[in-house]
């Protein structure tokens, strides 16, 4: 899919933040960690996008109520819907100086994942929502595997833009839902 950055200036797609707080000390401990055994940027990327992938679980797969949304706290915590994953996985990415940014999908709610721009690369779609059966996400950098495919007879939708910062909407559901029913209530919306 072809994605279109809301900014020219790559600069944006690796700013700290609130939300993507890549200057926090655990953000940065576990990026130095993953990138002990990485040799280059793409094992680098490879390395953070499993480990939020299957070493963070998705709080629904799991049936933990926590609503998490900050990148140190989902990685802190272990735990984050689609959207708080992306948050992890981006600022992880930017910590070690490769732009990410973030896109949705439209499904039955909305789905979060990132795009990532590596050295000479093209911004490619990853998605760390967490595997389990029917569900086989996997870093790939020649063609998008995510979780789901949309459907566009069924209304889903694939939103062609790439965000530097989270999107509104996202970040207002996730920090004011008090359960995960009212935050899938708060994510049954459009772009």
């Amino acid at each position: 899919m072809q994605l279109t950055p809301v900014t020219a200036d790559e600069a944006a797609y690796l700013v700290a933040d609130a939300t993507v707080d890549h200057t926090h000390p655990l953000v940065r401990e576990t990026a130095a960690r993953l990138g002990e055994t990485a040799d280059d940027l793409t094992a680098y990327a490879r390395a953070a996008f499993e480990f939020v992938r299957d070493a963070i679980p998705h709080s629904c797969d799991t049936g933990d109520p926590r609503i998490t949304w900050r990148a140190s706290d989902v990685i802190a915590r272990r735990t984050g819907v689609c959207h708080a994953k992306s948050h992890a996985l981006a600022a992880l990415l930017r910590a070690e100086g490769i732009p990410a940014g973030f896109c949705y999908q439209k499904h039955e709610v909305l789905h979060g994942l990132i795009a990532l721009k590596l050295p000479g690369g093209r911004w490619i779609r990853q998605d760390a929502r967490g595997n389990r059966p029917g569900v086989d996400a996997q870093f790939r950098l020649d063609r998008e595997q995510l979780a789901w495919p949309v459907r566009p007879g069924k209304g889903e939708c694939d939103y062609p833009v790439l965000y530097a910062e989270p999107h509104p909407v996202v970040l207002r559901a996730l920090r004011s839902a008090t359960d995960m029913d009212q935050l899938w209530r708060l994510l049954d919306t459009a772009l």
